[in-house]
């Protein structure tokens, strides 16, 4: 797809960060739009950015944790639009806690917005997207779907899901040859909320981390602006990209978990340490 121009796209956690910057950058270069969220302030400051670039945009309040609000949005989605082109699952939130400390229904609450929601958002849209005969799902992982990160095992399981599960996709939907694509995302550090929103789990003092102190310094080695990552989301997309990474420090995590184990695991082990 190397023209978004007169496309529907669907947004999923379109109320701020990358999901915003894709909702103003995808208007921007003529692309009507369907967006999420359930921040519905912020989803209408969204929508009114991108209606003033001249595109239809219609909005919803949807928790992509629950499949039958994915589902009746996606069916939504075609009624007022007509069609569906491209969808992004992009909606997801942060915990920060060790294995041995994490609550089961915190886990269970990441698990359902950043992977399940990928699941429904992609089995709901994916027949929409057939039936325009263009399509391509674009599913949000990160940085930590490649390597594991200390504090992150919650995270880190639910984005290297997301990774597998969009690398299945894309290698059955090349063998149907549909006309519809798929690409994963991995962001680095982009300035967004998610750290400052995150749940963050007293169990992490026991591995050397302030958890008062934790978002702050995630939020140090955020380097890339929403609206940059969503250019560089849109020109994987339109060069039909099957791994998208998105910023300088996710070509070096890339390059990490591409050495063994045991140097990879103690070049982040002793990065985290150093509050790094």
């Amino acid at each position: 797809m190397q023209d978004f121009r007169n496309k529907v796209a669907a947004i999923t956690g379109a109320a701020s960060g990358i999901g915003r910057g894709l909702s103003i950058e995808l208007a921007a270069r003529g692309c009507h739009l369907a967006l999420s969220d359930i921040d519905e302030l912020g989803l209408a400051d969204t929508a009114t950015e991108a209606k003033a670039r001249g595109v239809e945009v219609t909005t919803t309040r949807v928790d992509v944790a629950q499949r039958g609000e994915v589902e009746a949005w996606a069916d939504g989605v075609v009624a007022d639009h007509g069609r569906v082109n491209l969808v992004f699952n992009n909606a997801g939130v942060a915990l920060g806690s060790t294995v041995a400390g994490m609550e089961y229904d915190d886990l269970e609450w990441l698990m359902g917005i950043n992977f399940w929601g990928v699941v429904y958002g992609t089995k709901a849209f994916l027949p929409h997207l057939k039936a325009s005969g263009e399509g391509h799902v674009i599913n949000i992982s990160s940085v930590f779907g490649l390597i594991g990160i200390p504090s992150q095992s919650a995270y880190n399981a639910a984005k290297f899901a997301v990774r597998g599960f969009t690398e299945s996709l894309r290698l059955e939907l090349d063998i149907e040859k549909c006309g519809v694509s798929a690409t994963c995302v991995h962001p680095g550090g982009i300035k967004t909320n998610i750290a400052s929103s995150a749940r963050m789990h007293h169990s992490m003092s026991h591995i050397g981390m302030d958890p008062h102190q934790a978002a702050k310094d995630f939020e140090k080695l955020f380097f890339t602006t929403p609206a940059k990552a969503a250019a560089s989301i849109l020109r994987a997309v339109e060069v039909d990209k099957r791994r998208a990474l998105i910023g300088p420090d996710a070509h070096v995590f890339n390059a990490l978990a591409h050495l063994p184990p045991a140097v990879s695991q103690r070049i982040i082990g002793l990065g985290s340490s150093r509050g790094l």
